[in-house]
């Protein structure tokens, strides 16, 4: 989808209708409900979204979202300069899809399950679990691991 914003589908005038229709979702803060930002959409062709009032759920994705990177990447608030906040951001880009392990899929990367192996590192992961959990009463029970058994991992 991305790939249809390119710079000459956006420069078409407002009223053709090639040109992309783009959409803010946002809460209700003060700076998006301003008469001004309306005005300001309305000219770039924008529509908005706004969320219930109260209610955060709403935009519970972009909640978490920016929880996590005021949590993990503190120093992102604190750079003022365009270009510096550009690099660093496509590294935390970088590393938030391709490093992160993220709860809400069972932590792997989304990397990982947009590639498709998301659900072979999720079943590895639960064959490893069981067969720790047969080989742990032995290993107990002999204190150490007792010779010709094998090793879960490998």
């Amino acid at each position: 989808m991305l790939e249809l914003l390119t710079d000459e589908r956006l420069d078409l005038d407002p009223d053709d209708p090639r040109r992309p229709i783009l959409l803010a979702v946002s809460d209700n803060g003060p700076p998006m409900t301003a008469r001004d930002t309306h005005a300001f959409m309305a000219l770039m062709a924008i529509a908005c979204h706004h969320g219930r009032p109260g209610v955060p759920q709403d935009q519970a994705w972009i909640e978490s979202l920016f929880s996590h990177a005021k949590g993990e990447w503190p120093h992102l608030q604190t750079i003022t300069g365009p270009a510096v906040l550009e690099a660093e951001l496509a590294r935390v880009r970088t590393e938030y899809n391709t490093v992160r392990l993220h709860e809400s899929i069972g932590y792997i990367t989304p990397d990982d399950e947009h590639s498709g192996r998301g659900e072979a590192i999720r079943q590895a992961r639960r064959d490893g679990l069981e067969c720790a959990r047969q080989h742990r009463p032995n290993y107990h029970r002999h204190t150490n691991t007792p010779t010709g058994e094998t090793s879960c991992i490998g």
